[in-house]
């Protein structure tokens, strides 16, 4: 087998191309990452001048307007408690088993309707062991009033002996006696026999039955309560001294009778109770351990959607504030149990001022202390801002309401 002669020339010229395919591939693969660095420069360049850009915040619009200035009522509010305006126990008359409970739980009843049932079996049968001693007490009486009748006119002719005659008077009489005492004894059985049936004795709304089916019950057993809740009662506990000042004269000087006043009610929830009041009575005395007296209002309470045992607060005008200053609430902000307002300082910038705010008249907040009848309050847009900080104020359109 013969070999070919190697060519010493051309393994060089292959050795010399290869050299130089590598050193055109490094300057390719230099070129790319020059380019890869550039992008990443400029793409520096750019987010720098962003962030310069984001350093420029936006103005913060906020609404300025002066307080309202006018004259408005003063409340004074005090904690009530709702109670039925007649609270009935339903307890039976008679003991023995009930068979029936007839009405639903919380629901609405009439007076007279039946509640609870109880077996009646006992008396009926009491009930008619009375009418058959009532009969027998008729029948005896019946007998006794022939006898009379009969010996009466022979006695008169001495037919028969006197004393004959007043015994059958004395009998008669005794007779007599026994029919009263029976036709009490049907009464009374008849009476019994009404009770196991347990009526309400108001309208209202029933209570959770206390008792089961089948349970033994007897006149000392508490069955259900029944509560008239319209119109409903508000308790509520008045120191002496605001009684006393209520009573005789009010803060301007003026007489103010609490009897002559509308109380409102302000629900757990807050919100006011649509309905006013009147209030019925003082209690006869002041309580020693609190100093206060009870006062007693009725409210109004369609749909009885107030119940007995709720808790709220009874407002009630007891005069006037001249010139009070009121914001709106929007421009009240509160903050750690205390109340703060934002008023337009110098140079458009923002003063954050600490307040004492006093009651809510319609959408307007009563500011007590803190303020200024030529202060500027920035109405909406507290939130937006802090102490020095730069807004742009624009005139408010609110109107003022709560009149």
């Amino acid at each position: 087998m013969s070999t070919l002669p190697i060519n010493p020339n051309l393994n060089l010229r292959r050795t010399r191309r290869a050299t130089t395919s590598l050193r055109a591939l490094g300057a390719k693969r230099k070129s790319l990452w020059a380019c890869i660095l550039l992008s990443a420069a400029a793409l520096a360049l750019s987010g720098c001048g962003h962030s310069q850009a984001a350093i420029k915040l936006p103005d913060t619009e906020v609404l300025v307007a002066p307080p309202f200035q006018r004259d408005v009522p003063i409340h004074n509010e005090w904690v009530a408690i709702l109670d039925g305006y007649v609270n009935a126990e339903i307890r039976p008359q008679v003991s023995g088993y009930i068979i029936r409970q007839n009405y639903k739980e919380g629901s609405f009843v009439r007076k007279g309707q039946v509640l609870f049932e109880i077996d009646p079996r006992p008396f009926q049968a009491t009930l008619d062991q009375a009418k058959g001693e009532l009969a027998r007490a008729e029948a005896d009486l019946a007998k006794s009033t022939i006898d009379v009748n009969r010996d009466t006119p022979l006695a008169q002719k001495k037919a028969v002996p006197q004393e004959k005659l007043d015994n059958e008077i004395q009998a008669q009489k005794a007779a007599e006696a026994g029919v009263e005492s029976a036709k009490a004894a049907v009464e009374r059985a008849e009476l019994d026999l009404g009770w196991t049936k347990v009526t309400s004795l108001v309208d209202g709304v029933a209570g959770i039955a206390e008792v089961q089916m089948g349970n033994l019950v007897g006149p000392n057993s508490h069955l259900t309560s029944v509560s008239q809740v319209d119109p409903i009662k508000v308790y509520f506990p008045v120191s002496e001294q605001e009684y006393l000042r209520a009573k005789h004269l009010s803060s301007n000087g003026q007489a103010l009778n609490l009897f002559d006043t509308s109380p409102e009610l302000i629900l757990a929830d807050g919100t006011v109770y649509t309905h006013k009041g009147r209030i019925l009575l003082a209690d006869r005395q002041i309580d020693s351990n609190t100093g206060t007296i009870r006062l007693i209002a009725a409210f109004p309470n369609p749909g009885n959607i107030l119940r007995p045992g709720q808790y709220g607060r009874v407002r009630i005008e007891t005069g006037f504030k001249k010139n009070a200053l009121l914001v709106p609430q929007s421009a009240v902000k509160e903050i750690q149990g205390g109340y703060e307002i934002a008023l337009l300082g110098p140079e458009n910038k923002a003063v954050i001022r600490p307040v004492k705010a006093g009651e809510k008249v319609g959408n307007l907040w009563v500011i007590e202390d803190g303020l200024n009848p030529g202060d500027k309050v920035i109405t909406e847009g507290i939130g937006k801002v802090k102490d020095g900080t730069p807004v742009v104020p624009k005139p408010a359109t609110t109107q003022e309401e709560g009149r």
